[in-house]
């Protein structure tokens, strides 16, 4: 990096590599090393057995008469959310007016050099980092050359035979075990624009605010073995670059995309017996999850029915329909030569030092199966919830404020689990935008500990909670819920419950448990939930003795 250019770029970055650290290669005689080159003079990642070199003996299935097995890759893109793009000062903003976020850069007009947003960097690094990858100690970029309406520049920047790291793995909790998908590569590129096809009956609209936001492309090994193992590599690799902050990755807003190439090999139905793989098949346009395992399954019985049918299948990309849960044919698969890569020759190569990337590897959180399992063995958890609480970082620090707070950790997780994660996913909000604290829901949960109300008045104050916020003791004492203990009112709806229900009581006596339940309900009913079920119950077993 030139001095002009450095004190043109944006300024995203508090502390970044030094020029040394960041030094371009020379500018002249530097011979473009390749892959293998590239991954020899990387910087391993510190911690953990690497992943294994992994073989094709994965499991077979079998479906009518057909034993086969599924080979699953994907390629995630996911924004990085610094606060202006890659390689101009246009602000990085999901959500503004179309064509208002562009410049002459972004928009590659003649004359305009790009310049690199060295946060971009540094968040790349990071995520590649939580990834287990080795950082390369010398990395570049090249253009990829494509024409499509929403690449205003004819070409992309991007990153071919030197990516920025490689070699990393995410692990998978798989019903045999724990299981490594292995990463290929992390690279760094810009975005494209959008395409928008829904919004005009004449014609497609273009929206360039995307273009040249800074996009990690993670790459994996084909180790998936079916679309369940795709679905749970994609949450964990969701969670782990969540942790870092450096994405919301949110797939509704695009900052985390997926393709998938899929195909099958199937036992003995190639020439004299073999077995036949075949072509690789690449799926777009999966925004979701669900999307993801649904295209995957379609397009695995796609496969088997053309095998079964005799029918040739070819190498090609499709898109996915999720309103007719179908793929449909979109072109035939690129290769890399179709792209005419060549290195960009408006940025200089990047040396990065040992130093810079092992001062990015002190700043990594905790991240989310180190904090899994400190969930277990810590605070006595079982894995679901442990699984559940730190899906999301901002869940988890939730979830630890109100244990703090002085609330039994699995009492903590059951409330949260249950009201507040039902209440934040029907309302498509986030645990920030609670109208409470941490706090609040620990004094509510006490109240209930400590007898002073009981878990259905303790559901109607939250309710008042969200709706109001608020100090959950003054609700319980300006509103009278405060829970009934009087025993001589317990035992009068005790009574009127016995006398009302005389069929529940013959149940009960008859050894039906379950009729205890309804009185106590029944009872719950009569003092509008302010009786203490705990003396309520004691009290039915003493009348309905013998």
């Amino acid at each position: 990096m030139t001095g002009a250019a450095e004190a043109h770029r944006p300024r995203d970055a508090a502390a970044m590599p030094s020029r040394a650290a960041m030094a371009p290669a020379a500018a002249t005689g530097v011979a473009v090393r390749d892959a293998a080159a590239g991954q020899a003079a990387a910087i391993p990642a510190a911690g953990g057995p690497r992943p294994a070199a992994g073989s094709s003996a994965e499991p077979w299935q079998e479906q009518d008469g057909l034993r086969y097995r599924v080979i699953v890759g994907l390629e995630v893109h996911v924004e990085l959310r610094t606060r202006t793009k890659i390689f101009c000062s246009c602000p990085n903003q999901f959500g503004a007016e179309p064509n208002t976020h562009v410049c002459p850069v972004c928009m590659g007009l003649p004359g305009t050099l790009p310049v690199l947003n060295q946060q971009a960097l540094e968040y790349a690094a990071l995520a590649a980092l939580a990834l287990n990858c080795r950082i390369a100690r010398e990395t570049k970029f090249d253009r990829k050359n494509y024409t499509y309406p929403d690449l205003p520049k004819g070409y992309q920047i991007s990153q071919y035979d030197q990516p920025l790291a490689t070699g990393g793995w995410v692990e998978i909790d798989t019903p045999e075990g724990p299981k490594r998908i292995r990463i290929r590569r992390l690279h760094l590129e810009e975005d494209a624009g959008k395409s928008v096809h829904d919004q005009d009956a004449t014609g497609t609209l273009l929206d360039f605010n995307r273009a040249g936001v800074p996009l990690i492309e993670i790459v994996t090994e084909p180790d998936l073995a079916s679309p369940e193992e795709a679905r749970l590599f994609l949450q964990e690799l969701r969670a782990a670059i969540l942790y870092t902050g450096v994405s919301d990755v949110r797939m509704e807003e695009g900052s985390l995309r997926c393709d998938a190439n899929v195909n099958v090999v199937v036992a003995g139905a190639g020439p004299g017996g073999t077995d036949l793989r075949t072509p690789i098949t690449e799926i777009k346009n999966l925004n979701s999850f669900r999307s993801v395992v649904r295209a995957l399954e379609h397009e695995v019985a796609r496969h088997l029915d053309a095998v079964r049918r005799g029918e040739p299948l070819q190498r090609e990309t499709r898109h996915w329909d999720e309103g007719r849960g179908v793929t449909r044919p979109s072109r035939g698969k690129e290769e890399a030569h179709d792209y005419r890569y060549f290195p960009e020759p408006d940025l200089p190569r990047l040396v990065l030092d040992e130093a810079w990337v092992e001062g990015l590897r002190a700043r990594l959180p905790e991240l989310p199966r180190q904090r899994r399992a400190r969930y277990v063995e810590e605070f006595g958890l079982p894995a679901y919830d442990a699984g559940v609480l730190t899906a999301d970082p901002a869940l988890a620090r939730f979830f630890e404020d109100v244990v703090a707070a002085g609330v039994a950790p699995k009492a903590a997780s059951n409330w949260i689990m249950s009201e507040v994660l039902a209440h934040l996913n029907a309302t498509g909000r986030t645990v920030q935008d609670l109208p409470f604290g941490p706090g609040q829901l620990a004094a509510l949960l006490r109240l209930v500990d400590q007898g002073t109300i009981s878990g259905k008045i303790a559901k109607q104050v939250f309710a008042i909670m969200l709706e109001e916020g608020g100090d959950p003791e003054a609700i319980v004492r300006e509103r009278g819920l405060v829970q009934v203990t009087d025993e001589a009112q317990l035992a009068e709806w005790v009574d009127r419950a016995i006398a009302e229900n005389p069929e529940a009581v013959a149940n009960y006596r008859g050894g039906k448990e379950t009729a205890l339940g309804f009185l106590v309900g029944q009872v719950m009913r009569f003092s509008k939930g302010k009786a203490n079920p705990q003396r309520v119950n004691e009290l039915l077993r003493e009348r309905l003795k013998g």
